[in-house]
């Protein structure tokens, strides 16, 4: 992610040769996703450990969420770090190891066969993480950076290949045992690593950077940050021994509370980096990014509830469903609609007119994609959003079919706005 302005250094770049492919990739993977929840509607009426959530979850983590980190992050370190990326090679690396991982995976689980394929599949996305882990560990060392925002980036990588790890195990334990209990009890832990180390640490450490950059603001808070850190990580690293060693509902109760509080400080961090914004208007899409951290807040609210039901409830599988829902189509989306509308512009712009700058007129970088089609996307999203919750809640098989079909089109509103921006073409 570049910062706003045609001036920006280009030392501190990665070529959008190595950037593009990610944001790409995780465009299709939105349509795949959308396509496989329009047709797995029938799996969100019952148990949420089924082919369909298991596949449609996955698309949406890695392929979507994932893969549009990456590439954001290959983009922005170097502007965290105040250096260059150390590798290109790599970063081409990650991402065709992560493109047919993923792709790998996905068939295994919508086939719910733990195969070979499936196998490889989890080996080549955690393949490719540790090649990004490589690369961003060497960047930083070799920039002799103590960029704050960096270090919530690179602990979230020690998270998503812990998570990966333990997700290959899990494949493999289906058909060899590898681990002392079954797969399905591991699930959890495995989810969580992931949505709290890995998207969470990673947002709350990009979107202290970029949400003030956006809004032109000069706010900063270390202390705030470090609060954030400590509490995300403390929480997490509670869950995770308490999980392993010795269950415990208070633990997870006292853990989810830390993660409450650290984005109650984030959101905190959001408002006033806006109250001390030089510029006044802003963009939709940094509104979309900050609403974002609100939303974060539904998920944690719905595991405290879940926490206090027997798995035997009615309410239970529902809770669990509508949980995850609003955490990938929700809160993930929500920051990536929003900041993919930031940071691609910029990139594209400085590949197309940064040569030109200064001998001529040139477009804005937000004069590449169209605000009406944006908005469009985010009335029909929210629309699609409320409906497939409500689906799940009243188990309406309506509600959920129209839900996920206005999901596509999103997608492909989506979609039409990223290859807009790619064909742009100044009059």
């Amino acid at each position: 992610m570049a910062l706003p302005g045609p001036g920006f250094a280009q030392t501190r770049t990665t070529s959008d040769k190595v950037v593009l492919p990610f944001y790409l990739y995780a465009s299709l993977s939105l349509i795949a996703a959308s396509v496989l929840l329009f047709i797995s509607t029938p799996s969100f009426q019952t148990a949420h450990f089924n082919p369909g959530v298991l596949s449609v979850t996955h698309v949406m983590a890695l392929g979507w969420g994932s893969m549009m980190i990456l590439g954001a992050s290959h983009q922005l370190v170097p502007v965290m770090i105040e250096g260059k990326l150390f590798s290109n090679f790599l970063g081409h690396v990650s991402f065709v190891l992560a493109a047919f991982g993923i792709i790998f995976l996905v068939t295994g689980f919508y086939r719910f066969e733990f195969t070979v394929l499936t196998k490889t599949g989890g080996i080549l996305v955690l393949s490719a993480f540790v090649v990004y882990f490589i690369n961003l560990l060497t960047s930083i060392i070799i920039s002799k950076s103590d960029s704050l925002h960096a270090l919530f980036v690179l602990t979230a990588t020690v998270w998503v290949v812990s998570t990966m790890t333990l997700g290959v195990l899990l494949i493999f334990n289906f058909t060899d045992h590898v681990l002392a209990n079954g797969s399905v009890y591991y699930l959890t832990l495995h989810a969580h690593m992931g949505i709290v180390g890995w998207f969470l640490m990673t947002i709350m450490g990009v979107g202290t950077r970029l949400i003030p950059m956006f809004m032109i603001s000069k706010y900063t808070s270390a202390k705030r940050m470090w609060w954030m850190y400590g509490l995300v990580n403390g929480a997490l690293l509670m869950f995770v021994f308490s999980y392993i060693l010795k269950p415990s509902v208070i633990i997870y109760n006292i853990s989810i509370v830390m993660v409450i509080i650290a984005i109650i400080i984030f959101m905190q961090y959001c408002y006033l980096a806006w109250k001390s914004r030089i510029r006044k208007k802003v963009d939709p899409q940094v509104k979309i990014s900050i609403f974002s951290s609100v939303v974060m807040l539904v998920p944690a609210i719905i595991i405290l509830i879940v926490l206090t039901l027997s798995q035997l409830s009615v309410y239970y599988e529902r809770l669990i469903l509508i949980y995850g829902f609003c955490i990938f189509f929700g809160w993930i989306s929500d920051i990536i609609f929003g900041m993919t509308f930031k940071t691609l512009p910029f990139i594209l712009w400085r590949k197309k007119f940064q040569k030109k700058a200064g001998k001529g007129s040139t477009p804005n970088p937000k004069d590449l994609f169209s605000q009406q089609i944006f908005r469009w996307m985010l009335g029909t999203y929210f629309t699609g959003f409320i409906l497939f919750v409500a689906g799940i809640i009243f188990s309406g098989g309506v509600f959920l079919k129209a839900g996920a079909a206005l999901l596509v089109v999103v997608s492909l509103l989506f979609n039409w706005n990223v290859i807009n921006m790619l064909r742009f073409k100044k009059e």
